[in-house]
């Protein structure tokens, strides 16, 4: 019994003394907290962030949700006749046949009593349209204007209902990263969502410079053409328009025109029935390393200006050939897209605040916009000027330029054939635009002659030797 005791009681002494140890040389010694870690001279200097938790994942349903209801599925119905075979048509009086062809794309409403916005290549050559809204109703529509240049079309249906549009945002505030959503009809799909980030802003993808578009990586597939893309808010910020790919699928790369862009061209469309296009009145150059060391210049981008239009206000506050546009509206200016991006957004009239540099100094005046004007050129009593993009897609031409005036007396008897008829070559040389055409006139001497090629207003190849 007494060595039952003992032995209890010292198994209690010796918890009490491990217990004690432990409270002693554990609990009373203060384990480094986070802060004091960082100071220590062991540690690494890493940086923690100031954000408590992990930042949620955007939500895009709210967005989607609205969005798919006002985009749109768009038919293109057009005739071809097939080309006709002699020997049927002499034996057996065949003359070909007329074959239906449709084209599908998509649109998007944006207003409440059916006006559609799309591309120009979705309804181009269209006999018949037909839009078909998410819930599955069709409607004929009827287009009311076009922008072929930034591949921009307006269309309208008469619904019997108030119709579910999108309210446009403003594409000019979108950031590099930003998210954004794209909704079309790839593959007959309707109400496809995709989504993606924005790559990169004022991207020009045309040989002229005129084009400013938003790229994306958010996947676009044929059928997508003249679909919405917008922002997590669900406004309208871009009008899905092309991918950059060589099988026709995408690969990574998509573009949008800017909603900014495309509703100026939408209210030009209604209200003057065609798009009116402002210059700020001067040509020149984009600079760049090379271009500032021929030049003798120390500043290496900007616009540099090397004309200035007679009578334009740009004129008329002074500006010179050798001032260099840093900025317009206090956006920095580097190409000549940048300068693009925002007077497409301008009309004729519409005052800019451009600043420029001048001998060192930095100067800003307001410039008034003047309207684009055809460029011409004149040799030897002929004056020709660039066709438009609707006279090109008309005769089935991508170059030459028309003839505007014939003041030769030499071809006094053929100036009603001639005017009005398209300048094809030079010497042999197919002819792209008027730049073009002065550098061919200025390096034939005066004994030297000249062979031009030309279509005749009644549709006569001719060539002229001057």
């Amino acid at each position: 019994m007494k060595k039952t005791i003992s032995l209890l009681f010292l198994c209690i002494f010796s918890g009490a003394i491990t217990l004690g140890g432990y409270k002693y040389f554990f609990e009373n010694k203060s384990i480094p907290t986070l802060e004091q870690t960082a100071n220590s001279e062991h540690t690494l200097p890493l940086k923690t962030s100031s954000i408590a938790g992990s930042a949620a994942p955007t939500d895009f349903t709210q967005a989607a949700e609205n969005t798919v209801n006002a985009v749109v599925h768009v038919k293109n119905l057009s005739y071809t006749r097939t080309r006709s075979n002699s020997l049927l048509e002499f034996f057996y009086g065949y003359k070909g046949e007329t074959q239906a062809q449709v084209g599908m794309g998509s649109g998007v409403i944006i207003t409440e009593d059916g006006y559609i916005v799309t591309n120009n290549h979705v309804i181009a050559n269209a006999s018949e349209l037909e839009v078909t809204l998410n819930d599955n109703q069709t409607y004929k529509a009827k287009l009311i204007g076009t922008d072929k240049q930034m591949d921009i079309a307006l269309l309208k249906i008469e619904a019997d209902k108030k119709l579910p549009y999108l309210v446009f945002g403003d594409s000019d505030n979108l950031r590099l990263g930003e998210w954004v959503i794209a909704v079309g009809n790839p593959f007959n799909l309707t109400s496809t969502v995709t989504t993606g980030i924005v790559s990169a802003k004022a991207r020009n993808l045309s040989k002229s410079g005129i084009q400013s578009f938003i790229q994306t990586d958010a996947v676009i597939n044929p059928g997508n053409s003249g679909g919405a893309l917008v922002n997590t808010r669900g406004e309208l910020i871009g009008i899905n328009t092309m991918i950059s790919s060589n099988t026709g699928s995408y690969v990574g790369y998509a573009f949008a025109v800017p909603s900014n862009i495309t509703k100026k061209i939408i209210e030009d469309l209604l209200e003057y029935g065609d798009v009116q296009q402002a210059v700020l009145g001067v040509s020149g150059l984009e600079l760049n390393n090379l271009i500032a060391k021929d030049l003798k210049i120390e500043q290496t981008h900007g616009f540099y200006i090397q004309d200035v239009v007679k009578q334009s206000d740009a004129e008329k506050v002074g500006l010179t050939k050798g001032d260099i546009i840093t900025q317009i509206n206090s956006k920095p200016i580097k190409t000549f897209v940048d300068i693009k991006s925002i007077l497409n957004t301008k009309r004729p009239q519409d005052k800019v605040e451009v600043t420029y540099i001048r001998n060192g100094q930095s100067k800003t005046d307001m410039v008034a916009l003047i309207k684009a004007q055809s460029q011409q050129v004149s040799y030897n009593g002929f004056e020709f000027e660039e066709i438009t993009e609707q006279e090109r897609e008309r005769l089935k031409i991508n170059y030459g330029l028309k003839i505007t005036k014939v003041d030769n007396p030499n071809y006094a008897p053929y100036k009603d054939e001639l005017e009005q008829g398209i300048l094809l070559s030079i010497n042999g040389q197919r002819v792209q635009n008027t730049a073009q055409a002065k550098m061919l006139f200025d390096k034939i001497v005066n004994s030297q002659k000249i062979k031009l090629e030309v279509i005749s207003s009644s549709g006569e190849l001719i060539r002229i030797l001057l």
